[in-house]
């Protein structure tokens, strides 16, 4: 496909998107599914006008993977609820932890046993299709700043840390192949990969996110300068990404609590200075942004003057990745292999490692059962699937990988896009009728 023509596919999508958009709330359907049936229509399955090669294009696809991932993280984070609560963080936490865990272990023993991959691939495989997804899951996730929805919560906290947890399983993986240092009986994997990648991340995320919440405060408080918020944004998500990457930190975690130490600090000063002399709470603050008040005006803030910039960002990028998604699948992807690693990962591992995780928790029954559903896999499947194959995965192994995981990937938005609306629709009316004395 010539640049002419993407470009008219692209921007003729947009126009038909933002034309129709009143029309599409209505559909039960997600935007994905419609970029992806686009995408099918002009790729090989059908027109043959597109045809994006990822194992050839695998640079290009792990940069622009990369940068969505991120931009949606920070996107995630900033919309965590304040103040910040060990107790309501628990559940996320268990899901992106010993859920995680529990999901690998399961999708490499099903690779290992049912699909004939190497153990090391089969943890690779794990580690590629666990995590879920921030970018496609919006339609479950925390909507805008202030959302106290527990379930979207829980579902966008988790996506915000596991793309960071994930990591160190990929290592361990790349590490059975002999294509990364595990060290004597892992130790080494333990010691860097997920002791020192995981906690330095989380701390250099925290730090800069707190000392630009600080500076960005001093500078509008006390001289009066009007900031740049999208620009700011941008920076922190650069800055905390570079720094990890140079001492061997996990880059996800640190930009994902980056954003909410920002949020969280930036709310924190709001309610210790001047804004708190209408008596409002730093509770009080933030359900004001989600039902705006005239009369009692929230402060500008980094982290609410950059989110609408960041959406609309990972609302494009999200068209064109489906799009190219759409665009390599072939009549001969679906195979019996990649619909089965499919359907045993939404059937099977995720419900039975997020039941495992929360067991013990008060976590109400209702929200496990619909955590363990929507597990959405995506953008970031692809990404560690490319970092994987930058980084010396043989060929043919590369190959048998991306058809599983594109195809787990297209299922996914497909029968979570296509479940999400009458589900959630349920739950919340279900949620308003308990509620209601």
């Amino acid at each position: 496909m010539t640049n002419a023509y993407w470009f008219l596919l692209v921007g003729g999508l947009l126009l038909a998107m933002g034309l129709t958009s009143s029309i599409l709330k209505r559909l039960p359907i997600t935007p994905a599914i419609i970029y992806l049936a686009v995408g099918i229509l002009v790729g090989p399955t059908v027109l043959g006008v597109l045809h994006f090669n990822p194992l050839k294009d695998s640079a290009l696809l792990e940069v622009l993977t990369e940068v969505v991932v991120l931009i949606s993280l920070f996107s995630a984070g900033v919309k965590m609820p304040v103040p910040f609560s060990l107790v309501r963080w628990r559940t996320p936490i268990l899901l992106a932890t010993v859920s995680m865990a529990i999901s690998v272990g399961m999708v490499a023993a099903f690779a290992y046993y049912a699909l004939g991959l190497p153990l090391g691939a089969g943890v690779l495989l794990g580690a590629i299709v666990a995590p879920t997804d921030p970018v496609l899951a919006t339609d479950v996730q925390s909507r805008h700043l202030g959302d106290r929805d527990q379930l979207r919560f829980t579902l966008t906290c988790e996506a915000g840390m596991n793309d960071g947890s994930a990591f160190p399983f990929v290592m361990l993986g790349m590490g059975l192949l002999g294509l990364h240092e595990i060290g004597d009986y892992g130790l080494q994997w333990i010691l860097v990969d997920m002791l020192w990648a995981t906690l330095s991340g989380v701390v250099i995320g925290v730090v800069a996110g707190v000392a630009l919440a600080r500076l960005g405060w001093r500078l509008r408080e006390l001289h009066k300068h009007d900031l740049m918020d999208d620009f700011l944004g941008l920076g922190l998500i650069g800055v905390v990404y570079g720094l990890s990457l140079l001492v061997h930190a996990w880059g996800f975690l640190a930009v994902f609590f980056a954003a909410v130490a920002l949020r969280q600090t930036e709310l924190k000063l709001a309610n210790n200075t001047k804004y708190s002399r209408d008596s409002r709470s730093l509770q009080e603050i933030s359900r004001t942004e989600l039902n705006p008040n005239p009369d009692l005006e929230a402060p500008p803030t980094v982290s609410a003057g950059s989110l609408v910039f960041k959406e609309q960002l990972e609302r494009l990028s999200e068209v064109m990745l489906i799009l190219l998604i759409g665009g390599t699948l072939f009549h001969n992807s679906w195979s019996w292999r990649a619909i089965s690693l499919a359907l045993f990962l939404f059937v099977v591992a995720r419900p039975l490692s997020v039941l495992i995780g929360l067991a013990g928790t008060r976590t109400p029954w209702r929200i496990r059962g619909m955590t363990g559903w929507f597990g959405v896999r995506g953008i970031g499947s692809l990404y560690y699937l490319m970092y994987a194959i930058q980084h010396g995965l043989p060929e043919p192994l590369a190959l048998d990988l991306i058809q599983l995981t594109l195809i787990v990937v297209t299922l996914s938005i497909v029968v979570h896009g296509i479940s999400v609306k009458p589900l959630m629709s349920r739950f919340w009316r279900r949620n308003k009728q308990i509620s209601t004395p």
